[in-house]
């Protein structure tokens, strides 16, 4: 037969031409959307200096024996640079000073790029780089097998060369160490995605404070009234927990539900800038306008600036992410004339981390 494509019937004409077209769009209709995926090789970098003070006295420790820095975090990995005074190898007999960049946690075929430079501290900016980046590499980025995994130079510098230059200055030493861990990632694009915004419960619970609805409770600061909801503080502040519903006997919560008179509560020992603040960050997670903060940092000590207070009442809050908030912000402002009130502001309020990076800065600015 030349004609196979029977009707319903089972015989008979061929369906018509246009029909067969019209099932074939349909069929193309009812496709799914084509996808695609794409894979993303690149550097996850990250970089850490090393200041090795006293480098007169670090030699003659030994050939072989280093000086490690603090480790850092870089790709999911632990890193650390390795300095040898007397130099890594024995058949060099301490003529030249080695340096190494060691994989300081677990990990297995580690691929990364690396970068060491050692600073020319007399300002001209002539350093010694040795650099893996923007630069093509035969055989790809270097492979780290295992922990203690290292990539360096045994001959980084001879050390006469080394103790006669601008490199070395007031006995100290200053590496940079840049590492880039190769990692990939899959983009992998969907022909129908949703996207979720932001989380806006910190606009909300603002809201809630500005229009003061339900308030009730009343601090008096200074004279300023500040209107507040005790479970917001209660579930913010372990402090306000035990201030509003720790202590109360059943007698006092059911005298607390049948009265409409509002608790006002006297603070005596705090701004009213500053509580503003607190309460800022209790109702919206964040700290007020750097603004603001700046505002109040000119020709005062840290003490006394709004930052500087804001920690303080952190501390007798207990709000320890308002005092990390408060750390990161004095941390940026760090200089050789404020690390000693800042350290000592550190110090006061339990500020750990910001304790521990005055100390770090102190450290690298001796001679300052």
């Amino acid at each position: 037969m030349e004609d196979e494509d029977a009707g319903p019937g089972g015989g008979g004409e061929a369906s018509p031409p246009h029909h067969a077209a019209a099932s074939g769009d349909r069929a193309r209709d009812m496709a799914a959307s084509p996808t695609s995926s794409r894979s993303v090789t690149q550097t996850v970098n990250g970089s850490h200096r090393f200041v090795i003070q006293g480098y007169s006295l670090a030699k003659g420790m030994g050939v072989g024996k280093h000086i490690a820095s603090e480790t850092f975090t870089v790709g999911g990995y632990q890193w650390a640079i390795y300095f040898y005074p007397d130099g890594k190898n024995p058949e060099d007999n301490s003529a030249y000073v080695s340096v190494f960049i060691a994989l300081a946690s677990e990990g297995t075929d580690v691929r990364a790029l690396f970068e060491l430079t050692l600073l020319d501290q007399s300002g001209k900016g002539k350093h010694k780089v040795h650099s893996h980046f923007d630069r093509s590499l035969e055989s790809g980025p270097y492979t780290l097998k295992y922990r203690g995994s290292m990539w360096g130079y045994k001959r980084f510098f001879r050390r006469t060369a080394l103790e006669t230059s601008d490199f070395l200055k007031d006995d100290c030493l200053k590496i940079n160490c840049t590492v880039g861990v190769v990692v990939s990632t899959m983009d992998y694009s969907r022909p129908h995605s949703i996207e979720v915004p932001e989380s806006d419960i910190g606009y909300h619970f603002g809201t809630l404070l500005d229009n003061q609805e339900g308030v009730d409770v009343i601090f008096s600061v200074a004279g300023e009234k500040f209107h507040a909801h005790k479970l917001v503080l209660a579930a913010r502040s372990t402090f306000f927990r035990s201030e509003f519903f720790d202590h109360e006997s059943d007698e006092e919560k059911n005298e607390a539900d049948m009265g409409n008179e509002i608790k006002e509560i006297v603070i005596d020992d705090m701004d009213p800038t500053v509580f503003k603040a607190v309460l800022h960050f209790i109702y919206r997670d964040n700290l007020v306008s750097d603004d603001e903060l700046s505002a109040s940092s000119s020709g005062c000590s840290i003490f006394d600036t709004l930052a500087g207070k804001l920690m303080a009442a952190a501390d007798k809050y207990e709000l320890p992410r308002l005092r990390l908030l408060c750390e990161s912000y004095l941390c940026k402002h760090i200089s050789v004339n404020s690390v000693a009130t800042t350290l000592a502001l550190a110090e006061r309020h339990h500020a750990m981390e910001l304790k521990s990076v005055c100390l770090k800065f102190a450290a690298e600015n001796l001679s300052a």
